[in-house]
């Protein structure tokens, strides 16, 4: 029953946000944004907690309009997700610019695929549809939502946008056979590991982080990229994704490499998110699980 009142409160606000003009619709996700930071007391503390691990140098003044700020991207997102059933990919081209799609399209001509790891900075749900939209032919890797009718309405948006996505649970093998084939495989990798991570640094500070990316790209000697998709500034939906290649060398010694790999991806997701930390979802308790 919560589930069911949670999707009709979702589809009442869906066909509200799809009527408002897109500047108005973003404004109101945005305010409705800064009220969460203020009603959800407990999670405030996390965002302000992790802004001040991650920036300690910074005045608090300054980690409070970021903290401010992130809770208005986060409103803004989710209008923005709930539009994007309304887009097509022709759509999502005309609002995206790519930075870094030929090197891409020259490590598929490879044959081996390539891992597209990601963070939640920015538009995450909206860059992975963007790099379909110019014709990537790309695996998702997501863990199904709690409600079930939030996740088919979802992953029918991301079907429609031209994507295949797979539950984290079928992802090993159904993975290495996309690369195989391949094709593009893109995974949001920044959130807390609980069992079996691997600490690298994120601003300064162990992070327990997951293996997976680093692991299928050293199985399927795939390329890795870290792709960034964030919001350009303007009363609209307009997007950037930068599309980055990880070189590192590997030692043939696979738990050195993925520690190697693993390190570097988390390093330049680092450099995106200091490029724009109030797009990034602090409100995740990145360093809950301590080495």
């Amino acid at each position: 029953m919560k589930h069911r009142f949670e999707y009709v409160v979702f589809r009442v606000l869906s066909a509200v946000l799809e009527v408002f003009p897109e500047d108005v619709a973003l404004r109101v996700g945005a305010g409705l944004g800064r009220a969460a930071g203020h009603l959800l007391r407990g999670r405030r503390a996390v965002v302000d907690e992790n802004i001040a691990r991650a920036f300690p140098e910074q005045k608090p003044e300054w980690r409070r309009g970021v903290a401010d700020e992130s809770w208005a991207h986060l409103g803004r997102e989710a209008v923005a997700i709930l539009r994007l059933a309304g887009l097509d990919p022709a759509d999502l081209t005309e609002r995206t610019d790519v930075e870094g799609l030929d090197e891409l399209r020259a490590a598929l001509a490879e044959g081996r695929g390539a891992v597209i790891v990601s963070g939640h900075l920015g538009s995450w749900e909206i860059g992975g549809a963007a790099v379909s939209s110019f014709g990537i032919p790309l695996l998702a890797v997501a863990k199904p939502m709690a409600n079930r009718r939030f996740d088919a309405d979802l992953l029918a948006t991301r079907t429609r946008l031209g994507m295949e996505v797979v539950d984290t649970g079928a992802a090993p093998k159904r993975v290495l056979r996309a690369l195989a084939e391949g094709r593009a495989v893109g995974i949001v990798a920044d959130q807390n590991a609980h069992t079996s991570p691997v600490f690298v640094p994120f601003f300064g500070i162990p992070a327990a982080t997951h293996r997976g990316p680093a692991l299928f790209a050293l199985r399927a000697g795939s390329p890795m990229f870290l792709g960034v998709c964030v919001r350009l500034p303007g009363a609209t939906n307009r997007f950037r994704v930068t599309l980055q290649r990880i070189r590192v060398e590997r030692t043939g010694d696979l738990d050195v490499d993925v520690e190697r790999l693993t390190a570097a991806h988390t390093a330049l997701l680092e450099e995106a998110v200091r490029r724009a930390p109030e797009q990034y979802f602090w409100q995740h308790k990145r360093w809950k699980t301590r080495p």
